[in-house]
C-alpha cells in the first residue's frame, strides 16, 4: 500500500535533460559544469499555482547522452549541475510543500558506464563481469541490452551485487531528500529482483513511494510479487486519446472497466502524456478535445501526472528515429511570463486555465484518488459516467463528456450543480435547467457535484 501523502499528490513530470535545453550529449572532459537546476526551480511556484504539489523528475544523473544511459548513478549529471544544485531543488521544492520524485534507470546501464568497462577490460574472470549478462565468444564479448540498443547494457539481475547496487543507490538518494522513485522499464526486470530491492528501501524509507513503469500484462499481479506502490496506467492513457481521435467511447468505458478492477488491487499513477509518447494535443487533433481527456484524468481514480507542456497546448509527435523524441522534450522558456504568442502555443493560458480548474475540482475532493465509476450513458462520440466515493461517504460526480458538433441534453439529478464546464463563463454552482437537464457543449464536457 502508498504512503498516506499519495492519495493528495498530483505530479508535475519534467524532463530535465529537455526542460533546461541541456546538450545532447555529455560535457568533454574539463568542461564546465552548467548549472541548469536552477532553472527547474524557477518554474516550482508555477507547479504550485496549477494546483499539483508533486515535481516527477526525469532522468538526472550522469549519462553518455539521453539520461537513460547512466554512466554514475552518484553523480548529478554535469549538463544539468552537480550536487548542490540537486540538493537546493530539494529543499526549494519542500518548502513549497512539493515532493519530488526521482527517475531510476535499474534495468540496463551506459555503455560507457565505468563497471561495463572494468567488466569488459578485465573479462570473464573479473569481478564486474558477474553484473552483466556478458557473453564471451571467440569473436569477443557479447551482452544482453535494452531492446536492442546495444550502448544500453542489461543488469544481471540475479546477482546479489547488483541488488546491493540498486538498493543503496535508492536509499542514499531517499536519504538526500527525495521522496520516492519513478522504476525505468521496471517491465524488463524480474519481479523477484525488485522485491528484494523494495523490501531494503522500504526498511529504510517506508514512507516512500515506488512506482514502476509498466506498459501490458498483469499489473495487480506485478504490484503483488515486485513490492512496488504502483504501476503506469498505459492503458488507461491509449484508451482516453484513442477513444476521443477515433471517435468511440466504447473503448474508454471497456478500459474504465478494467481501471476499477485494478483499485481493487493499487492506485495506478495516471497520466495523458509522458516523455515517451506523442503530445495529447497532437493526438486528438486539439486544444479543445485535450480538454476531454484532462476531464478523464481529473476525474477517474489514479495518482495523476500532468507533463509539462501539456497544460499550455504544447504539440510534439514522436517519431522512430534518430531525435525522434526532440519534439516531445522541448526547453521551456525563464518564466512563466514568456509562455506567449503564437510561436509557444497560441491554445497555452486557456489551456492552463483548464488544468487549474480541474486539478482544483480533484483538490477539493481528495477520495477521487481511488473512486469508481459507473456508465449512466454512451454512445461512440457521448459519454456520461458517474464517479463516486469508494468510501460509503456518498460522494459524487456526474461527468459528461460530447465529442459531437451539436449540444446534448443530459438528464441531471435533483440538486446538482455545476463544479466545472467547459465554458469557463458558466459559473460554478449554477444549476442545471428547467427538468433537472444540462447542456453539454458539443464539443465540450461538464462536471456536475450531485
Amino acid at each position: 500500500m502508498a504512503p498516506p501523502w499519495v492519495q493528495h499528490a498530483m505530479w508535475w513530470h519534467v524532463y530535465p535533460l529537455g526542460f533546461t535545453g541541456a546538450e545532447r550529449a555529455a560535457l568533454g572532459p574539463g568542461a564546465p559544469v552548467a548549472h541548469r537546476l536552477g532553472h527547474v526551480e524557477r518554474w516550482l511556484d508555477y507547479l504550485v499555482d496549477l494546483g499539483l504539489n508533486g515535481l516527477a523528475l526525469g532522468p538526472v544523473f550522469a549519462s553518455s547522452t539521453h539520461g537513460y544511459d547512466t554512466v554514475d548513478h552518484d553523480r548529478v549529471d554535469p549538463r544539468l549541475g552537480d550536487r548542490a544544485d540537486l540538493d537546493r531543488l530539494l529543499a526549494a521544492a519542500h518548502d513549497r510543500g512539493v515532493r519530488v520524485l526521482l527517475d531510476g534507470v535499474f534495468n540496463h546501464v551506459g555503455d560507457q558506464h565505468p563497471l561495463f568497462r572494468a567488466a569488459l577490460d578485465g573479462g570473464p574472470g573479473s569481478p564486474e563481469a558477474g553484473l552483466f549478462r556478458i557473453r564471451w565468444t571467440d569473436d569477443g564479448p557479447d551482452w544482453d541490452c535494452f531492446e536492442g540498443h546495444r550502448s544500453l547494457v542489461t543488469l544481471n539481475h540475479d546477482s546479489p551485487r547488483v541488488v546491493d547496487l540498486v538498493a543503496d543507490v535508492m536509499t542514499r538518494w531517499l536519504d538526500a531528500g527525495a521522496d520516492g522513485w519513478r522504476l525505468d522499464a521496471a517491465y524488463a526486470v524480474p519481479t523477484a529482483f525488485w522485491a528484494q530491492v523494495t523490501g531494503r528501501v522500504r526498511a529504510a524509507h517506508p514512507d516512500a513511494y515506488l512506482v514502476g513503469e509498466v506498459i501490458h500484462g498483469d499489473y495487480p499481479a506485478f504490484v503483488a510479487e515486485s513490492g512496488v506502490d504502483a504501476v503506469t496506467q498505459y492503458e488507461l492513457w491509449k484508451a482516453v486519446w484513442s477513444s476521443i481521435a477515433e471517435r468511440n467511447f466504447h473503448e474508454l468505458v471497456w478500459t474504465l472497466g478494467r481501471h476499477d478492477a485494478f483499485l481493487d488491487h493499487f492506485v495506478p499513477y495516471t497520466f495523458v502524456g509522458n516523455h515517451d509518447v506523442t503530445r495529447i494535443t497532437s493526438r486528438v487533433g486539439d486544444a479543445t478535445l485535450a480538454g476531454h481527456a484532462l476531464v478523464v484524468l481529473a476525474t477517474v481514480g489514479g495518482t495523476p501526472a500532468i507533463y509539462y507542456g501539456d497544460e499550455q497546448a504544447y504539440r510534439g509527435v514522436k517519431e522512430d528515429r534518430a531525435g525522434g523524441d526532440d519534439e516531445v522534450r522541448p526547453p521551456y522558456p525563464p518564466a512563466p511570463g514568456d509562455l506567449a504568442g503564437p510561436d509557444v502555443a497560441p491554445d497555452g493560458w486557456a489551456t492552463h486555465d483548464r488544468h487549474a480548474a480541474l486539478l482544483g475540482l480533484r483538490r477539493r475532493h481528495p477520495w477521487l484518488h481511488t473512486a469508481r465509476t459507473r456508465v449512466v450513458e454512451v454512445t461512440n462520440t457521448r459519454l456520461a459516467y458517474e464517479a463516486r466515493a469508494s468510501d460509503g461517504s456518498g460522494a459524487a460526480l456526474l461527468v459528461a463528456l460530447n465529442l459531437d458538433g451539436t449540444p446534448w441534453r443530459l438528464s441531471a439529478p435533483a440538486g446538482a450543480t455545476v463544479a466545472v464546464h467547459a465554458d469557463p463563463a458558466v459559473v460554478p454552482g449554477t444549476r442545471p435547467g428547467p427538468g433537472a437537464s444540462v447542456d453539454v457543449p458539443g464539443p465540450g464536457w461538464v462536471v456536475l457535484e450531485v
